[in-house]
């Protein structure tokens, strides 16, 4: 069994998108052998015959003949084709067969492929093949031995009208009913055992995702099956988004054909699918973004018996009447069906919502429940909470609270919801007599009690005629989407009665919608609408036919997350309509019929809406795009698609100097699994090209920082025309911030936060910059709080990842700095002579002295010694000190809220949390020592027989301990320690242990590393926080839970990414039209979860006036002809201000004050600045920039733009 053993070996192995693929096999049931192992290896395995050899595996579309039959067709590179199914099973062939004649049972004649997905769980073992009727699976987690032919378990039945080309699967339970319970009109029955096993979520790849779910809702989308009907370039984003989250399958229906119109804004199509099925041309791309998802195609009529085979349907391009015909089926379907109507068109798009008659959100803001930390409850009706200042309560009135922890007045313990009122940020009122309760005495939490809602939608037939309530995304359009309410009936209409869209720019055609508006108007009663704005139904008119890019990518967004809430029931859904324009984004000069001309482009679609003469400018843009990372891997695929730089005197240049990772993958979309470890920017780049050849890319792996402006200097700065942001902290965009200030270039700014997001654009001399306004900083605890008192898990956490750091990251790290060159480290120290300098020596010496490791043992004794001091020693020293009934200086309780009193914990080898804690300290412990870590630590029982040989010392608490309880302090002190001697008899102590050293020696330090879950980085880090929290009485967390917040992970998604960047690419074309006005801008904040869009005109620049003239901070003042330094003067005194000091970054150049500085007054600037600054430019500068502080004539200080001095 020699092939077979080779694919056992090879396929546990590949983890990601390489794996083995059999295509076009038939194999006669009675010839079939399965083993079902669990669902927890997704793998394929053949069994062959003794006389196949690796030669004979060959690319999959070689040896078909005409019969059927084939030879042996395997091939690693998994690319998916027109039909997938995914298995987790094993097969085993007969040994005597050498070819393979078929493969299902299937009544009709098409051709089937088949996919090896990522696997999602546990990864795994090997599959031995002893003889020809035993497959044995050699891996802890599954124990199965098939001794004999089993029969096919039916796990699916969903199959619909097939052609010899397209095939549509979409599985159901084994009674072969649809998941929705209604009938199945399948043809055959398909037997499949899914990848997708929703107990087991690969918390590595959809950790940034699970931040923003949960594993809940994780396991509920990885059980929903999705139609997606009209794969234009809006169905592609919806698809996209919804595999990258993990759904179970996607099937997406497309009777049409791709055109040249598809390219402007559909991503998987090139044109060389220009003529094929879209569906077909579409599910190789979707495939490879995530083969845990099914995704499969349908190219025939949909009828609506289809559609029970769903959890949810989403409908891009269909008419109203069949709309409803559809919407109508499934809003009265046992269980109801998830429908959604959505379309864009050039710059309108829309969205309709049906969950059913009764939907209930489970979460409707996906917001942590809030909390507060009680200090007093009266004993009155109503009863008066109130909560220590630690932090604001978010309370609202009507909420429901929980109490736990009361001391007194108990019964308020008992778990029971009870109403507030009268919120207050620190206190409220409770709606209950507490009068005849016990008497509070201390302590307590009050936690939110998140509530149900229940949504009674209606169907589209009723909600067309009585819509309700618009979704609104920009005040200053109130009265726009009752309009576009009846513009896109109009458009159906229209499409109705003449069989085509309006033509772009035709009078005709426009008036002729207009009609159709002004005639349901008529007729809609008294929502009849007193004007209707003609202007707004022309743009209408002449974009219908075109779908754009950004307007794809946003409503992509929209859809997408509307799709997550109706499978989840997480957030809170779209009720019902919403309606979106951005007329802003056309140019602002009158366009001319000929300019919508089609050019026989891949942009014909976006010529239809701006007119050509935009796309020439868009074409030849210069742009920078700052990072690519989920939000630079987006921005790169909507300016591929809009033809940004892809003219000959264009060029966009991206620049990331991070390398991909496996958690990068559920958002990132241009990379795939085989990716990981290179560059980000140059995969990026080379997709984007994949997308669309013409692009002019250039990628680069520097970090746009004060560092690199030899790489970023001033001519690069000065021929951009548009800087794009797509970075993931506050400090790279202020620098870019300020960088596009000085060079006075337009700055897209966005960011993302789980299910929001927000858009900020920055544009020379009309608005204020990025840093203008900033967030207050995060609040940071004290550090008493972290040491000695802390009162929630987040406390718990950052003191156990400093811990981690201290102790396996920078003493490793002194250490070996001290052991490199002694001399000048102890130099160092005795020079620095402060209490930060004692403890880094205290430590390092400790490392080498006491707490050295030789043996595994040792490291083991280190960790259990490590978990005595930690966990019992320093709270026991800490209760002497303070006792529980310890009072203040005030006489008030020492442990009052917020302190919790703690208790030691009794080490216990019974304990698996003890246990796994000393595991993985040893284990890092031992990497830090270079000593090889033995396979028995894996072992409970073993490790505890190793930790049992530990002898613990017995602790004594000391007296005159001092413990700091000044909450103002949140670092440690550095006070200078008066006698040097302490310095140097630590030093003498560290030369003695570098003795015992052998030669050579150096430690390793650890690096935490968060998206690893096999370096047991937070196995360790959990195991502190949570022996931490054990000790205070405060809830734990799970693993992944502490990587949340411990690892600092940005919760993120990709329909927010969608959203964000697609409104982005809105105001590009503002921007690169260049004549728009303040108020054509828009900022926005968007919530997807509530779901909230917030547009507002962006705020325009502080403006400093001074007599006729006047600056904002976007101006920069230049003086050229390499002056002197009177010169300069003179030159600002025929402003009419006079300068009483210049300086160059730090260094005062002139003062008027000092006398001496006079004698400067004939000398060059740029002389001075090397004299005197001792600055030496770089040869690619030409300039340098000097701040010049001045008053007017009446002694007023003046603020004056920064002034650039050019010597060459």
């Amino acid at each position: 069994m020699k092939v077979a053993k080779i694919l056992a070996e090879k396929v546990p192995a590949m983890g990601g998108r390489r794996g083995w693929v059999a295509e076009g096999w038939r194999l006669a049931e009675d010839e079939m052998k399965l083993a079902n192992l669990g669902m927890k290896i997704p793998v394929m395995m053949i069994t062959l015959g003794d006389d196949c050899g690796e030669s004979d595996v060959v690319p999959v579309r070689q040896g078909i003949d005409g019969s059927g039959e084939i030879g042996v067709v395997l091939r690693q590179q998994l690319y998916s084709v027109e039909v997938i199914f995914v298995f987790s099973l094993f097969l085993s062939l007969s040994p005597k067969c050498n070819s393979i004649a078929s493969l299902f049972p299937c009544r009709s004649n098409r051709s089937v492929h088949f996919m090896l997905p990522r696997k999602r769980a546990v990864g795994g073992g090997e599959v031995v093949v002893d003889n020809e009727d035993e497959v044995v699976e050699v891996s802890q987690s599954i124990n199965v031995i098939l001794k004999k032919p089993c029969s096919i378990p039916t796990a699916s039945c969903a199959t619909g009208t097939t052609t010899d080309t397209t095939a549509s699967v979409t599985t159901g339970n084994a009674n072969g009913k649809g998941s929705n319970g209604g009938e199945s009109s399948s043809e055959s029955e398909v037997p499949i055992m899914y990848a997708n096993n929703s107990a087991d979520i690969d918390e590595d790849l959809h950790s940034r995702q699970l931040a923003v779910y949960g594993r809940e809702t994780m396991r509920r989308l990885f059980a929903s099956n999705i139609l997606i009907s009209g794969i234009n370039g809006l169905g592609a984003e919806i698809a996209k988004n919804l595999i990258l989250a993990g759904v179970k399958s996607v099937t997406l229906h497309d009777e049409g054909f791709v055109d040249l119109w598809d390219l402007s804004s559909n991503f998987v199509f090139s044109e060389n699918d220009l003529g094929k099925n879209r569906a077909l041309a579409s599910v190789q791309k979707l495939q490879e973004l995530n083969n845990s998802v099914i995704v499969s195609t349908l190219t025939t009529e949909l009828i609506k018996d289809r559609l029970s085979d769903f959890q949810a349907v989403v409908f891009t391009n269909i008419s109203l009447d069949k709309s409803i015909e559809f919407d109508e089926y499934c809003h009265n379907h046992r269980p109801p069906i998830a429908f959604i109507k959505s379309g864009v068109h050039g710059l309108f798009g829309n969205v309709f919502c049906d969950f059913g008659p009764e939907f209930t959100v489970v979460d409707v803001d996906g917001e942590e429940p809030h909390t507060g930390i009680i200090a007093s409850i009266s004993n009155d009706n109503p009863a008066l909470v109130s909560v220590v200042d630690d932090e604001r309560l978010e309370f609202q009135d009507g909420d429901l609270v929980v109490f736990s922890e009361v001391l007194g007045m108990t019964e308020l313990n008992d778990g029971k919801p009870r109403k507030i009122k009268n919120a207050r940020p620190y206190s409220f009122t409770l709606d209950e007599d507490t009068t005849n309760f016990g008497t509070y005495e201390r302590g307590g939490i009050v936690t939110q009690v998140k509530q149900p809602k229940v949504l009674k939608f209606k169907t589209l037939q009723e909600a067309l005629k009585d819509p309700g309530d618009f979704l609104l995304s920009d005040f200053s359009k109130f009265d726009r989407p009752a309009l576009l309410h009846l513009a896109f009936q109009a458009l159906d209409k229209f499409i109705l009665e003449l069989g085509r869209y309006p033509v772009a720019g035709s009078e005709e055609d426009a008036h002729k919608l207009i009609s159709f508006v002004t005639c349901l108007n008529d007729t809609s009663g008294d929502k009849r609408l007193g004007e209707i704005d003609q202007n707004l139904l022309r743009h209408f008119a002449f974009g219908a036919r075109a779908v754009l890019n950004p307007m794809a990518a946003m409503f992509g967004g929209i859809v997408g997350q509307e799709v997550v809430k109706a499978c989840s029931g997480k957030f809170h859904p779209l009720f019902q309509f919403f309606y979106f324009d951005s007329v802003e984004s056309l140019p602002t000069e009158p366009l001319e019929p000929s300019d919508f001309k089609p050019l026989n482009s891949r942009y014909d679609a976006q010529i239809s809406v701006f007119g050509s003469k935009l796309q020439e400018k868009i074409e030849n843009a210069r742009v920078f795009v700052v990072g690519s990372g989920a939000l630079g891997c987006e921005f790169l695929k909507n300016l591929a698609l809009m033809g940004v730089s892809c003219g000959d005197k264009g060029k966009l240049t991206i620049t990331d100097d991070d390398v991909i990772e496996k958690s990068n993958l559920s958002r990132q979309f241009l990379f795939r699994d085989w990716n990981i470890g290179q560059a980000k920017a140059i995969v990026a780049a080379a997709a984007a090209m994949l997308i669309n050849p013409r692009l002019h890319i250039e990628a680069l792996q520097n970090r746009a920082s004060p560092e690199t402006e030899n790489v970023f200097d001033d001519t690069f700065w000065e021929n951009l025309d548009v800087v794009i942001n797509a970075l993931d902290n506050v400090n790279a965009r202020l620098y870019i911030d300020q960088r596009c200030l000085y060079f006075q270039k337009s700055l897209l700014e966005s960011g993302t936060l789980g299910a929001k997001c927000n858009t900020q654009m920055v544009i020379p001399h009309l608005t204020e910059n990025y840093g203008a306004s900033r967030d207050p900083p995060e609040k940071q605890a004290p550090m008493c709080t972290l040491h000695s008192f802390p009162h929630n898990i987040d406390h718990c956490l950052t003191w156990a990842r400093s811990e981690f750091e201290g102790l396996l990251d920078k003493t490793p790290t002194e250490v070996n700095a001290y052991l490199t060159n002694p001399v000048e480290y102890t130099s160092a120290m005795r020079n620095a002579g402060d209490a930060q300098a004692r403890d880094t020596l205290e430590r390092v010496i400790e490392c080498l002295d006491k707490e050295t490791c030789e043996t595994f043992q040792d490291c083991i004794t280190w960790a259990r010694l490590k978990f005595e001091d930690y966990f019992v020693n320093r709270v026991k020293q800490l209760t002497f000190t303070f006792p529980e009934d310890a009072v203040t200086s005030s006489g008030t309780p020492f442990w009052s809220a917020p302190k919790r009193f703690p208790r030691p914990l009794q080490f216990s080898v019974a304990d698996l949390s003890h246990l796994n804690f000393v595991r993985a300290a040893s284990i890092l412990r031992a990497e830090t020592f270079g000593i090889p870590i033995p396979d028995w630590i894996k072992s409970p029982k073993k490790l505890a027989t190793a930790v049992s040989q530990v002898v613990v010392p017995d602790f004594e608490p000391k007296k005159d301990v001092k413990i700091v309880t000044d909450e103002k302090a949140t670092s440690p002190s550095i006070a200078s320690i008066d006698d040097a001697a302490v310095i140097d008899e630590l030093i003498g102590r560290l030369e003695k242990c570098q003795r015992k050293l052998p030669p050579g020696f150096r430690m390793n330090p650890i690096q935490f590393e968060k998206d690893d879950d096999t370096n047991y980085h937070m196995d360790l880090i959990a195991g502190l926080a949570n022996m931490r929290a054990r000790n205070y009485g405060i809830p734990e967390v799970d693993k992944l839970k502490a990587k949340f917040i411990a690892g600092r992970i940005i919760p993120a998604i990709a329909t927010t990414t969608a959203l964000a960047t697609g409104l982005v690419c809105l105001e590009l074309y503002k921007v690169l039209d260049g004549r728009h006005k303040l108020e054509d801008y828009r900022n926005t904040f968007a919530n997807l979860a509530l779901p909230l869009f917030s547009m507002a005109e962006p705020v325009p620049p502080k403006v400093t006036q001074h007599r006729d003239m006047c600056w904002t901070v976007w101006d920069r003042w230049t003086l050229r002809g390499n002056p002197t330094l009177q010169e300069l003067l003179d030159w600002l005194q025929s402003k009419g201000l006079g300068a009483y000091s210049i300086s160059y970054g730090s260094c005062l150049l002139y003062n008027s004050m000092f006398p001496k500085h006079r004698d400067r007054m004939d000398k060059k600037l740029i002389d001075l600045v090397k004299d005197v600054a001792k600055a030496e430019l770089p040869s690619y500068r030409s300039h340098f920039d000097i701040v010049v502080a001045c008053e007017d004539d009446d002694g007023n200080d003046v603020d004056i733009p920064l002034i650039s001095v050019y010597f060459k």
